[in-house]
């Protein structure tokens, strides 16, 4: 029958911390497994092998994280030997030890989630990836960059994550954003019977979505955005001009214009499909479009608009560098007109729509996306759009600058 003990060896310099470690026997074979969990003598009991600490300790919160390690560790061999007993074979020492090795890999959650990140920027999902990316960056930070196996998540560790981004000053969804973010990690490793399927870490931190303040403006300061003197601030200039052109391609978010390919300019119409839903749009190509566009030299990539603009860097980093660039810009263009709110590109989309609906053009018309709450609702309402339907609710809005 295999054993699994945990034991502890004393340093050999006085007041040092010792160094826990696995004994592992089957059929008389006995292997070391050792880890890095350090306690001082005074903190093990050799009766018992195990942590002792009292609540007025200083370090009692490390050695109670480092006792649902060990819990961890044991159950994961338990679990190990248990699996190679049902199988009926021979197996020695090393083959449970190479077990825990690989499996304990696996259930430390920073490494399985980024195989999550790495998986999904394989699929192209690069977006989705960064956010992830984002949210991990986020948690190893509050864990001081000390890993946690997943099954030792807990209600508390999440509540206290909780705790740690709302002293930093993050708003409910912002620690929303994060929470799903983690869930969806976890249950993927739940999923794959890496944790009890009965235990909910997340059950009390806020995962849910809260309306935020629309961020709209109305045609008189879209009016004054326009025609504001900025040719003695070209960086200015420029935030407004693609500003503008969002506001013009009917509220077109700032990655498609990014990414939007000259090749999908033809004939006065602009094809493409949305790189957030892969819904097909087309928009009427106006004078006031082409008026920007000739402000810019012709782009040498094939990409229409002056914003990924080398065919040597990084797309993705261009778009990303130029957004930042240009919403810092756009709030030296609020200061000049002296708009209270944040500008950014997301206003010109957001206000494209609040102004076509001030006007009384059908919600189906705008496509209620940029209205509604659930973005589902948008797309059953842009696949039954008419284009031509859509062009002139544009020109209504143009027509008005």
């Amino acid at each position: 029958m295999a054993t699994v003990k945990v034991k502890f060896r004393p340093s050999s310099v006085n007041d040092k911390e010792g160094t826990i470690y696995y004994q592992v026997i089957h059929n008389r074979v006995a292997r070391q497994v050792a880890t890095d969990y350090k306690v001082y003598a005074c903190e093990w009991d050799r009766t018992y092998n195990r942590i002792v600490s009292t609540w007025q300790s200083p370090r009692t919160k490390y050695l109670l994280s480092l006792q649902g390690k060990i819990r961890c560790d044991t159950e994961c061999f338990n679990r190990i030997i248990t699996n190679l007993m049902r199988k009926g074979v021979y197996f020695s020492t090393e083959d449970i030890v190479g077990g825990f090795r690989s499996l304990t890999s696996r259930l430390s959650f920073f490494n399985f989630m980024g195989e999550t990140i790495t998986k999904l920027r394989h699929d192209g999902r690069i977006r989705t990836s960064e956010t992830y990316q984002y949210a991990l960056n986020s948690f190893s930070r509050f864990r001081n960059n000390e890993d946690v196996s997943i099954g030792a998540f807990s209600r508390e560790l999440m509540e206290s994550y909780d705790a740690y981004l709302q002293v930093r000053g993050l708003v409910p969804n912002s620690r929303s954003f994060h929470m799903r973010i983690l869930r969806a990690v976890y249950n993927k490793a739940r999923e794959q019977g890496l944790t009890e399927a009965s235990c909910n870490p997340f059950s009390h931190v806020y995962t849910g979505v809260d309306k935020t303040t629309k961020r709209a403006v109305g045609i008189d300061t879209i009016k004054r955005i326009k025609d504001l003197d900025l040719t003695t601030d070209k960086p200015a200039n420029y935030a407004r001009d693609i500003f503008m052109l969002s506001f013009y391609m009917r509220g077109m978010s700032f990655i498609d214009l990014a990414y939007l390919k000259k090749s999908e300019l033809s004939d006065g119409v602009v094809t493409y499909r949305r790189r957030k839903t892969g819904q097909k749009v087309t928009v009427r190509w106006t004078r006031k479009m082409q008026e920007i566009l000739d402000k810019y030299p012709e782009n040498e990539t094939e990409y229409l608009f002056p914003v990924i603009t080398s065919r040597t860097a990084n797309p993705r980093n261009q778009y990303r560098n130029r957004h930042y660039v240009i919403n810092r810009n756009l709030k030296t263009v609020a200061q000049k007109i002296g708009l209270q709110m944040p500008l950014t590109t997301y206003v010109a989309r957001h206000s494209w729509a609040s102004i076509a609906k001030s006007m009384g053009i059908s919600i189906s018309v705008i496509s209620e996306g940029l209205g509604h709450d659930n973005e589902q609702t948008t797309r059953i309402y842009l696949a039954s759009l008419d284009t031509s339907a859509v062009d002139r609710a544009n020109d209504i809005i143009l027509s008005a600058l």
